[in-house]
């Protein structure tokens, strides 16, 4: 698993640091996004702010992504591994009002967004609400 977060890291082009391998690894083991105090309870040993500019420099490489999904939270998934955060990359995202968790629905596009003239798509942020598969059970 190492060698694959070590890649990963370096495909994007962020040096391997014994943190960033951590928090991917917590990254890639989450099934949903993810917020900063989530991860904070997960590294309580580590340095905030060390964490903080870990998940800045993973989204300024395109590792992750950032997700507001109105919870008043900001939370982050990882980027597919073609992801280029280009608005044709952009996918919707599902927050269940049960348990407040946020998933990724990498199969499904954000809708073309036509634009009055002039006007510059920088990025766009869709979340569909409703209950999770696991709070319907």
């Amino acid at each position: 698993m190492k060698n694959e977060i070590d890649k990963k890291l370096t495909d994007k082009n962020i040096k391997p640091t014994a943190m960033r391998q951590l928090v991917l690894k917590v990254l890639t083991e989450q099934k949903t996004a993810t917020s900063l105090p989530e991860l904070e309870l997960e590294f309580e040993k580590a340095d905030k702010v060390t964490l903080y500019r870990t998940l800045k420099t993973f989204e300024e490489n395109k590792l992750i992504h950032k997700i507001e999904d109105g919870t008043g939270s900001v939370k982050y998934a990882l980027c597919q591994d073609t992801c280029e955060c280009h608005p044709q990359d952009l996918h919707v995202h599902f927050l269940c009002d049960k348990c407040k968790k946020t998933y990724c629905l990498n199969d499904i596009p954000v809708p073309t967004i036509n634009l009055p003239i002039d006007f510059s798509l920088e990025s766009v942020n869709m979340v569909v609400k409703g209950v999770c598969f696991n709070c319907k059970k």
